[in-house]
């Protein structure tokens, strides 16, 4: 019997782990090589300025950063969400709504072992099909994960009208995902301000994901953010709200494990003395390099940029044959498979040497024991322009001998 936390045994394979089982046992052809849409890892190079940055003050690794981090640092990210998200001047205060986290993964986790209050009725609510670090929030929280599932006949957002009130009694934390992750769907200005609501009504929290909502493709539109809701609702304390930012999509620093959370002040200090315990201090060189990112824009419409042709060439090869369109935002194709997601991938994989993710390994059955993931694979758009085109051929190839 094991001596560690129960909880860690309800906690289930990453889903990469579960491709890799389904490719075991698999010869792909050894003339093509490789080519992998499976994991969203940033490939666009780094900004060079922000590299330069880091060199710059690589003596800083001899100074223990704090866990509230620079000022400075709080400063820009408080300045960028303010102009971002359209906020009152003055009110994201770097003093009392911003703190640093290392990447928004382990902000997400961690931000659920602070803000639940257990009890055997504790609910942590998810989308469904999901980002998998949600679920195992909820589990080490000591709250149930209660699922919404996230279909095409409703956008791929949550059927919130539909959960009933004694689940939102019960509510003690709401993860929204948007853009989400894996259908790159955004909730509109009204759906989070109904959720805001929802908070008031029945006293939850709500912690909204927005690490890819610099990924979007009409310059006019950018997805719109809960602390923007907060805003036009006059709601300049933020209550309730918190929102988790990163610069791994926005920027292609992934290794630089740079994010924030921001919002409701009377969130954030309880959660910046958990951290300070924890030990959820940002290096001080990731700091200095960190704004610098947050402080330029022009680096991030290059980024678009790029993402919005690998887009629109994928899709013109390979919408004859699949019913493919363009995300609200993300670099993720959502695409219905012809056949099971799971053949599929194994199939792709076993002749064109292309890897993609079966939806069905980030989802979980509904009530009916459907899973709203299956019937879909993920791609993640993230190689060069050459290999996405390549990769949409040889998909194209492989849909066409079925």
């Amino acid at each position: 019997m094991s001596r560690m936390n129960p909880d860690l045994d309800r906690l289930q394979p990453y889903p990469f782990e579960k491709l890799a089982l389904l490719k075991q046992g698999v010869t792909p052809p050894a003339g093509l090589e490789h080519i992998s849409l499976g994991i969203g890892e940033p490939k666009h190079p780094a900004p060079p300025f922000v590299l330069d940055v880091l060199r710059e003050n690589l003596d800083k690794v001899s100074v223990y950063p704090t866990t509230v981090g620079m000022l400075e640092l709080r400063q820009s990210m408080a300045d960028w969400c303010t102009r971002r998200f359209k906020l009152q001047d003055g009110s994201l205060s770097a003093e009392r709504h911003m703190l640093p986290v290392n990447g928004t993964r382990e902000a997400i986790f961690a931000f659920a072992q602070a803000a639940i209050q257990r009890s055997p009725d504790a609910l942590l609510m998810l989308p469904d099909p999901f980002y998998q670090i949600y679920e195992g929030a909820a589990y080490l929280s000591g709250a149930e994960p209660y699922y919404l599932p996230c279909l095409p006949e409703h956008g791929f957002i949550p059927d919130y009208d539909a959960i009933p009130a004694d689940i939102w009694k019960r509510t003690q934390l709401l993860f929204v995902c948007s853009p989400g992750n894996p259908t790159g769907a955004v909730h509109n200005m009204e759906q989070l301000k109904k959720l805001i609501a929802l908070a008031d009504e029945y006293d939850f929290i709500i912690a909204s994901d927005e690490c890819y909502s610099e990924l979007y493709f009409d310059e006019e539109k950018p997805p719109v953010g809960l602390l923007q809701a907060c805003a036009e609702l006059g709601r300049h304390d933020y209550r309730n709200c918190v929102v988790f930012h990163s610069l791994s999509k926005r920027s292609n620093l992934p290794g630089l494990r740079s994010g924030f959370i921001a919002g409701d002040a009377e969130l954030i200090e309880p959660f910046l003395l958990y951290r300070t315990y924890h030990g959820g201090a940002m290096q001080i060189q990731h700091q200095l390099a960190s704004i610098a990112a947050w402080n330029d824009e022009a680096h991030v419409l290059e980024n678009r940029s790029q993402y919005r042709h690998k887009f629109d060439a994928a899709i013109k090869v390979l919408s004859p044959v699949l019913d493919v369109k363009t995300p609200d935002a993300s670099f993720y194709l959502w695409t219905p498979t012809p056949i099971d997601d799971d053949q599929f991938t194994r199939g792709l994989f076993e002749q064109q040497n292309l890897t993609v993710l079966p939806g069905r390994y980030l989802s979980r059955p509904m009530a009916d024991g459907r899973l709203p993931g299956a019937g879909f694979v993920r791609m993640a758009l993230v190689a060069t322009v050459s290999e996405v085109i390549e990769a949409a051929e040889r998909i194209r190839r492989y849909v066409e001998t079925l």
